[in-house]
């Protein structure tokens, strides 16, 4: 069984939420992104998402963008990205999926790209800006080696549209929960409920909310309405607050409480 199977699987039956921490390749630095990743592991997460940078990232905000940046500034590429996780996969079996935009992996190829990312121990692949009508040979690759590519949803998508995303939909729907671009809010969206109920009502697999999820009472609100949540801006957030060498303890000290109200 794949790993993001297992997981939700095993939160289903502990009746809680998948807590996904983000984290940037590169940022603060490569050394310091293995020791976040890591310090998230240690805290509780139950899968993370690797972020490789970019420089125009279409579905980010200020935040991911000001880190990827930095990452980008010092020398990032997508080998330290696979080199990453598999240093990840040495030292936890949790799920790893790998995040990124499409001109990067097009330009390494799809089939090396999937190949060199299941044998660095991903489990799963996320590409914002591919969509499953032109992602036909990328899932059928990630399918051949057991590795889920992660369709989206939005909350403007129509009803007859989220049956198309959930009829091949694997691992997850990455639910995008506000019509905008990544970045920390202080409140879910009031529509949140409704729009995740459509969503649940029209595919199978499991509910992923990413955009905005920042807080403990932001995932004890998420209870019932989906199977878990990714967390990316309010960890990058804390992390520039305090700096290199104690943003990893103080960022691990949130995801604790994200995972305690899980």
């Amino acid at each position: 069984m794949n790993r993001i199977d297992a997981a939700f699987a095993a939160a289903a039956d502990a009746r809680r939420l998948v807590l996904a921490p983000y984290t940037t390749v590169g940022f603060p630095t490569l050394a310091a992104s293995l020791e976040l990743a890591l310090a998230y592991v240690d805290a509780g997460a139950d899968m993370l998402e690797i972020g490789m940078p970019f420089s125009d990232p279409i579905a980010d905000g200020p935040t991911v963008q000001a880190a990827s940046q930095i990452a980008l500034d010092g020398g990032v590429r997508l080998d330290d990205a696979l080199s990453l996780i598999a240093q990840i996969r040495a030292r936890t079996e949790i799920p790893l999926l790998l995040m990124g935009y499409a001109n990067p992996f097009m330009r390494r190829g799809f089939g090396a790209l999937v190949r060199e990312a299941a044998d660095a121990g991903a489990d799963g692949l996320i590409v914002p800006d591919v969509l499953p009508e032109h992602a036909g040979g990328l899932e059928a690759l990630g399918a051949e080696l057991d590795l889920h590519v992660i369709r989206f949803a939005a909350p403007t998508t129509p009803t007859e549209r989220l049956a198309r995303i959930g009829e091949g939909a694997r691992g997850f729907v990455y639910c995008v929960s506000v019509t905008g671009v990544t970045g920390s809010r202080p409140e879910l969206a009031a529509s949140l409920p409704a729009y995740l109920k459509r969503v649940g009502r029209a595919v199978r697999a499991p509910r992923m909310v990413g955009f905005g999820i920042s807080t403990p009472e932001h995932l004890r609100r998420l209870r019932g309405l989906a199977e878990g949540a990714i967390v990316a801006s309010a960890l990058i957030d804390i992390v520039r607050a305090n700096g290199a060498r104690r943003g990893a303890a103080a960022a691990a000290n949130h995801v604790r409480k994200l995972a305690a109200a899980r």
